[in-house]
């Protein structure tokens, strides 16, 4: 980013005293913010109700953060369209368009890259290059539904970074992305993922969101969860669970841990007897993900007998679990893929 305002990254108040401070009337931040959020103008010269005074001193004085559309692959066997995005700096990002028959949503990055290293990702491999601004969140969706011409009404934080670790950013991410004046998304069809970054959970259960919290929790045990997510070296299991009865007395939501199966590292049925004792009794469901093999790595896909399995021996525990619908395995639908394919060509 330059030294200019970032403009679309400024809720309506923020743009309001911006322009006051500039001796703009007040009423003009409505006019500005509904060409930011409604209409996705990309040049200040499209605003045709406010001045060209107005948007030579906008111009001069503030980015308009536009992503481009570098790449496209649309899965063959379900639709599920997977973007890498370039931002002003020449980064790229991923985001992921599924369509369900309760709507479409999207998966968007909130980092370039990302620092928590688990073992079975490709988003962290070559590690955090930098957080994302809110508009370069938003924009991900505003690209999305102009490529595609339909509405985004559900939105996860689980693409390409570690929300919990770009804090604030995401906290304003969220509140303008629910926001009436602007995509308007009830908060109760937004997600975000977080591996387990303990005092964050907990600011976030105070921030009064009504959204989904979801655990990428992938073991049962510490030890199992320190070989195969470094950030358990800090934030042990238990302090996790903790966090997450915390979330759910605080806000009321449903807690979603998501469990990646790995085969033969922690897919037995003493790791699904263990989970289901870590969880007990607490209002959740859980996730279940055949791991996506990257290349780097050498682990490989539970089995489906061990998959059902696991999720019987949940179930017989009293757990809401389902296992996650793979989409886009065929177009690099894992976090992480197709912008490292990228780069590396």
């Amino acid at each position: 980013m330059s030294g200019k305002t970032d403009i679309k990254s400024l809720d309506l108040k923020e743009l309001e005293e911006f322009l006051c401070a500039g001796g703009e009337k007040k009423f003009r931040a409505g006019q500005i913010y509904r060409w930011l959020h409604k209409k996705r103008v990309t040049s200040f010269a499209q605003m045709t109700d406010i001045s060209a005074d107005l948007q030579a001193k906008l111009d001069a004085e503030c980015d308009l953060t536009v992503l481009r559309k570098e790449h496209l692959q649309i899965s063959k066997a379900d639709g599920t369209r997977k973007y890498l995005f370039a931002l002003a700096d020449n980064n790229m990002v991923e985001s992921v368009l599924m369509r369900y028959k309760h709507g479409n949503s999207a998966c968007i990055s909130s980092q370039v890259g990302c620092r928590m290293g688990c073992r079975f990702c490709a988003s962290t491999l070559d590690g955090l290059v930098r957080n994302l601004a809110p508009s370069e969140m938003l924009e991900q969706i505003y690209r999305i539904e102009e490529d595609i011409g339909e509405r985004i009404s559900n939105v996860v934080i689980m693409g390409s970074g570690e929300p919990l670790d770009n804090y604030e950013n995401v906290v304003r991410f969220l509140h303008m992305v629910s926001d009436q004046n602007g995509l308007n998304i009830s908060q109760r069809n937004i997600t975000v993922s977080t591996c387990g970054i303990v005092p964050n959970m907990l600011r976030l259960a105070e921030e009064g969101f009504q959204l989904t919290l979801a655990i990428s929790l992938h073991a049962s045990s510490q030890e199992k969860r320190k070989a195969l997510m470094p950030v358990a070296n800090k934030y042990a299991i238990d302090e996790v669970i903790g966090a997450c009865r915390t979330y759910f007395e605080k806000t009321g939501r449903r807690i979603t841990f998501e469990y990646s199966l790995v085969g033969g590292v922690n897919d037995t049925g003493e790791d699904a007897a263990r989970l289901a004792g870590l969880i007990k009794g607490m209002n959740c469901h859980v996730n279940l993900i055949p791991v996506n093999p990257i290349k780097e790595r050498d682990y490989v896909q539970s089995g489906r007998d061990e998959v059902l399995n696991f999720k019987n021996k949940l179930e017989k525990n009293g757990i809401n679990v389902t296992i996650r619908r793979e989409m886009g395995r065929d177009i690099d639908g894992a976090c992480g893929q197709l912008r490292k394919r990228f780069l590396e060509r």
